[in-house]
């Protein structure tokens, strides 16, 4: 028996597809009048398995507009071809066609009762992330599924970078600046103590709620007492996240606080440049050999409006590569997920700013 040939549904398969639609489906089927429509379409991905002259499988991925998300809408197996491996070289040329048309996400919805796609979907690396309940015709509840189908290849002679995961809800700036130091320095073995120990240096003291968070001023003097150099960049002059406390108490106790990490600058000839950094400075830096930590805002990712530091890596033509040390475990997240995690550079640039004055800053770390 020859290998099963993947490829583009022809015009002419219409038939085909309508009778295959029909053996695999007694209900929540894709109508004629849609599969037409979806082969003719270049907008949305069909492709079929055939094998022996026989069509025998096909797989529909939906691509949404003006977002790097791909959708797999339906996929089909013939009930005797079953067990001969056509769903996984489905889904695998799903996947290569979903990167060639710069999707970073697959997604797909399962049923909860098919226990054997969902073993399939498990085994290459889809991850359950949601619950549609009602879903199907039949009211049967849906399992969401997700997988990054686009990956960073880091070029020859490109530094890696290790991940580290924050161990608090608070410690996001000393996590990524552990990343930046264990790249910069293949001695260094990043461990909790220190991880605290980072964040009491550098922490701002007051957030709106919970611990304190880590400013750019504190990281910058705490990598710069380990021994690297550094160069600071924000847009703001005065004390930060002072619109995040409410009592004059506490908005004097960070002036105070400020100009103590000003004076310790100054101290370790640290001259803080205050403007807007751009994605042209981010890439300069990184190719020599700088590593930045950037402060964004979590509302694009996860509808809270909370400031979060992460690790840029690399950056290409359409990507920035970032180390998140946020990793979600309630919503399938795993550290894999997290590591040389893509964002698309117009996006990055509106997610690296924070609050209600747009603070945008960044924390170079290089090797002294």
């Amino acid at each position: 028996m020859s290998p099963p040939l993947v490829r583009p549904a022809l015009k002419s398969e219409l038939n085909e597809l309508v009778a295959l639609e029909e053996r695999c489906f007694s209900q929540d089927r894709i109508s004629r009048r849609s599969l037409q429509r979806f082969v003719e379409h270049p907008q949305d991905k069909l492709l079929v398995a055939e094998q022996n002259g026989q069509l025998l499988g096909y797989i529909l991925v939906l691509f949404r507009r003006n977002t790097r998300l791909a959708r797999v809408y339906s996929i089909a197996v013939a009930p005797d071809a079953r067990g001969l491996g056509l769903g996984q070289a489905l889904m695998q040329a799903a996947e290569v066609g979903a990167r060639e048309r710069g999707a970073v996400f697959m997604r797909l919805e399962v049923r909860a009762d098919n226990v054997a796609a969902q073993n399939l979907y498990q085994r290459l690396g889809y991850r359950q992330f949601g619950v549609y309940h009602d879903y199907y015709e039949d009211h049967q509840t849906a399992l969401r599924y997700q997988k990054r189908v686009h990956h960073y290849h880091p070029l020859s002679g490109t530094k890696t970078v290790p991940y580290y995961r924050q161990t608090t809800e608070f410690t996001c700036g000393p996590a990524s600046l552990m990343m930046a130091v264990s790249a910069l320095d293949p001695d260094y073995r990043p461990e909790i103590d220190e991880e605290l120990q980072l964040w009491r240096e550098a922490t701002t003291i007051f957030m709106t709620s919970g611990h304190g968070g880590c400013g750019p001023h504190g990281l910058a003097l705490a990598a710069r007492r380990r021994g690297f150099r550094v160069a600071l960049t924000l847009n703001q002059t005065g004390p930060l996240f002072v619109s995040s406390v409410r009592t004059a108490d506490k908005k004097q106790i960070l002036e105070r606080v400020h100009q103590q990490f000003l004076a310790q600058m100054s101290e370790l000839d640290i001259e803080p440049e205050y403007g807007h950094f751009t994605l042209e400075q981010l890439e300069l830096g990184l190719s020599q050999g700088g590593l930045p930590l950037v402060l964004i805002s979590t509302y694009h990712l996860d509808g809270r409006k909370a400031p979060h530091w992460v690790l840029v890596c690399a950056m290409d033509r359409e990507f920035v590569y970032i180390h998140d040390p946020d990793i979600d475990e309630a919503n399938g997240e795993s550290a894999v997920d997290k590591q040389y995690l893509p964002i698309e550079r117009r996006r990055f640039d509106r997610l690296a700013r924070y609050g209600r004055h747009g603070l945008r800053t960044l924390v170079w770390v290089y090797k002294n």
